[in-house]
């Protein structure tokens, strides 16, 4: 084929040398000016001697503007166009869109970035694709698969800024930050059962475990009951998909979040993308195994997570507060546990009280009292040898403003919050104390009695534990 004039400044709009041959090179030629709005990309694999036309899959009226090659995939490259970004997986020879949420838009150049894909318009800003590594892994066997994970790209632990403004009100343009977490890439085929996604990390301990049957934290309608701030703040929930197809999932670096009596969303909120504090502890920077199960095969792939390179906070420093955050948690666990064991055994009391004899009605009452005492549901605190105790409903909240302390920011815990911690841990463990020994005499003694009429036990525990105590068996 006789070589097209490339010297015509009017005609050429970019050449790109290839990084992995050195006789390759890729041209974006644009002819809009001279009347020809028919894409042209050039190809050459022998330094400019021949060059072929490969346009297959663009659409007339896509004038090429640029034409980029990966830096990681050989083969794998991005063009430009007046009617957004195709890719191409075969050096060039078909191409496809990459439109997804791209308005129609002239796209005049783009650039990869690390694992991002940055593209330059006209009159509608800069966009950026975060992490493109699927298309660089993409491959037919991929495609033909029943399910594949991904190998995620390294994730670094980095915290959102931490202003006190509101957030810019809705009808303000405004860009979108990208995801706070490892971005967990994974594709389905007729997935049979439900689809579930743990991380783990060096020790092969569980980190995080994720399920498509998962159910939000919280519904719609009482959301919206419980909100103190506007709607349009709140991140949606986030569902594992066990549909076909491909999707993105992200983790947010952290451990689940601890179990609290209440929660909100901070002041430096963002548009539809604000968390429900408190949130659980970051982990540490280091190795992790993602593991994707899908109709009974499993999945891995490694992940790497990094610091963020602004924080000067040693490994010692971030380790003494995983573990300090770790506790406390675990403390609200607890707490939270024990709390609604001791509504379902008054909920049960009061029940019973309506058909029990007269002379068990009193001993349920009182019962009833003692349990709705050691939970405090107004908070505050209750008298205990002379002593005024915390209950276990003002411990929740105080375990977690002491979780905000610890976890606000990247440094090593103080000698105060990590005082603060063992005495939380004194405390809820008298806490417990008390509702164990209430369990082992009043709760015995009232059992006993309601077999001896006839009547159903109280059973301390609640439908989740039950339910998990089922599994474990």
């Amino acid at each position: 084929m006789t070589p097209p004039d490339l010297t015509a400044w009017s005609k050429v709009s970019l050449i790109e040398a290839s990084r992995f041959d050195i006789k390759t090179a890729y041209a974006a030629v644009n002819r809009f000016r001279l009347d020809d709005l028919r894409p042209h990309i050039y190809r050459t694999h022998d330094s400019g001697k021949t060059w072929t036309e490969t346009i297959a899959g663009l659409p007339d009226g896509s004038v090429v503007n640029a034409v980029r090659e990966d830096p990681v995939r050989k083969g794998l490259l991005y063009a430009g166009t007046e009617r957004g970004v195709f890719i191409s997986l075969d050096d060039g020879d078909n191409w496809q869109p990459l439109q997804m949420n791209l308005p129609m838009t002239s796209v005049r150049d783009l650039v990869i970035h690390d694992d991002d894909l940055v593209i330059a318009t006209h009159g509608r800003s800069f966009w950026i694709l975060d992490d493109v590594t699927p298309l660089r892994q993409l491959t037919d066997d991929v495609l033909n698969a029943s399910a594949h994970l991904f190998a995620p790209e390294k994730a670094i632990r980095w915290r959102w800024n931490r202003n006190t403004d509101t957030p810019l009100p809705p009808e303000e343009p405004a860009g979108q930050n990208p995801p706070d977490g490892a971005i967990i890439n994974y594709t389905l085929k007729a997935a049979n059962g439900p689809v579930t996604l743990e991380i783990f990390n060096s020790r092969n301990d569980l980190v995080r475990r994720y399920s498509s049957e998962d159910k939000p934290a919280v519904s719609e309608a009482e959301l919206e009951q419980s909100l103190n701030v506007p709607t349009y703040w709140v991140r949606p929930t986030q569902t594992l998909s066990d549909s076909d197809g491909m999707h993105r999932f992200v983790w947010d670096l952290r451990y689940a979040p601890p179990m609290s009596l209440n929660h909100e969303y901070p002041i430096s909120a963002i548009y539809h993308n604000t968390p429900r504090l408190p949130r659980g502890a970051l982990v540490m920077p280091g190795q992790y195994t993602v593991k994707l199960a899908v109709s009974g095969k499993m999945y891995a792939q490694s992940l790497t997570v990094v610091m963020d390179p602004r924080v000067k906070t040693t490994g010692e420093g971030l380790e003494q507060q995983l573990t300090a955050g770790l506790q406390l948690q675990d403390l609200m666990r607890d707490d939270f546990e024990a709390i609604l064991q001791l509504r379902h055994v008054q909920a049960q009391a009061s029940a019973l009280a309506q058909k029990a004899p007269e002379a068990l009605t009193t001993q349920l009452q009182q019962f009833s009292q003692a349990a709705a005492a050691l939970e405090g549901a107004g908070g505050g605190r209750r008298q205990r040898g002379g002593v005024a105790h915390p209950t276990l409903s003002a411990l929740n909240g105080e375990i977690a403003q002491v979780v905000e302390i610890i976890e606000g920011s990247d440094n090593a815990p103080t000698t105060q919050a990590l005082a603060a911690v063992t005495n939380l841990q004194n405390i809820v463990q008298q806490q417990l104390g008390a509702w164990k020994q209430l369990q082992s005499t009043d709760l015995v003694k009232l059992n006993q009695q309601l077999r001896a009429a006839n009547l159903t036990a109280i059973d301390v525990r609640t439908a989740n534990q039950s339910k998990r105590r089922s599994e474990e068996h």
